[in-house]
């Protein structure tokens, strides 16, 4: 594919009328942001840098169980198998997906190209973060460890509990881990509390919030009432498919990238048929998280 790669930018454009360079400079800004956004994202929840895919890889979940034998055996005798099961409990495919917009010229005569545009651009980017964040919410309440508790806060205590306990017998190593609850039963139970309450992304956080690196504030559908999440981070990773990959430039096609970890490609152009300006992108991103069973879904009992 023909691959405008912001880090190594040198505008070939820069002979041309200004609505070339501008439309070249709409694309290194939205692939920019796109990226910053998602490193920042990333720090937030803790997880590594993004693992990259080819397009139409198939991502796996798994669940572990260990039945440990009676380690006493009589000398002489066999030493029985202890017993280590593990079942693949979800599959999803990370594969590119496709969006285009448009901005009409009465749109142009109304607001005026910048806004008109930049307004556009905005929503555009947001909602493509939106998807990936959404598509992660679905995922993390099919968690396969079942808690219940009798408030709210006891919930938040034996979500964390459950994964740091599954880890434990996995002998796998847990630094941090990161909740999600509904908005409405965090400020039930905050009321007039002094807290530091963030946004970014659209997203609603509080740092270091009873044990949790992170605690996230959503809202229905997302997370349901007297619901919570917890995953440890070690269990969460972003793949990713570069857009700059594949040979499209064969079909004609260009899109910007940015950096070395290309998580959207972004192009913009004219259609002189609908009188239009045209963008689009081009990403495959997953949230993901490698044990099923590494997740727990705390059930607030109703009532309380």
């Amino acid at each position: 594919m023909a691959v405008t790669n912001v880090e190594s930018f040198t505008n070939p454009r820069d002979s041309l009328p200004n609505v070339y360079t501008n439309v070249t400079a709409r694309e290194i800004d939205f692939v920019t942001r796109f990226g910053r956004n998602w490193d920042a994202l990333r720090d937030i929840l803790g997880i590594m840098r993004p693992i990259k895919k080819t397009n139409g890889t198939t991502l796996v979940s798994y669940e572990v169980t260990v039945a440990l034998e009676d380690g006493d055996v009589d000398p002489g005798n066999v030493i029985p198998y202890s017993k280590v099961t593990t079942v693949q409990s979800s599959k999803q495919d990370v594969a590119i997906k496709k969006y285009a917009k448009a901005v009409p010229i009465e749109d142009v005569a109304k607001y005026g190209a910048e806004i008109a545009v930049e307004k556009s651009d905005d929503a555009f980017l947001n909602q493509l973060q939106t998807n990936v964040l959404t598509d992660f919410y679905t995922f993390l309440n099919t968690g396969r460890l079942a808690v219940t508790a009798e408030t709210w806060q006891a919930a938040l205590a034996k979500a964390k509990g459950a994964v740091i306990d599954k880890f434990n017998k996995m002998r796998k190593t847990v630094t941090d881990v990161v909740g999600f609850a509904n908005v409405l039963d965090a400020y039930d139970y905050l009321g007039d509390a002094a807290i530091t309450v963030q946004t970014a992304f659209g997203m609603t956080y509080v740092e270091n919030f009873m044990g949790y690196k992170t605690l996230f504030l959503l809202s229905a559908p997302d997370i349901a009432r007297n619901t919570v999440i917890a995953c440890p981070v070690e269990n969460i990773d972003l793949y990713y498919i570069d857009p700059s990959d594949s040979e499209y430039a064969k079909l004609g096609l260009d899109y910007t990238v940015s950096g070395e970890t290309n998580l959207v490609g972004f192009h913009a152009q004219g259609n002189y048929s609908t009188a239009v300006g045209e963008s689009y992108a081009l990403m495959g991103m997953k949230l993901w998280a490698e044990y099923l069973d590494g997740i727990a879904v705390a059930t607030v009992n109703s009532g309380n």
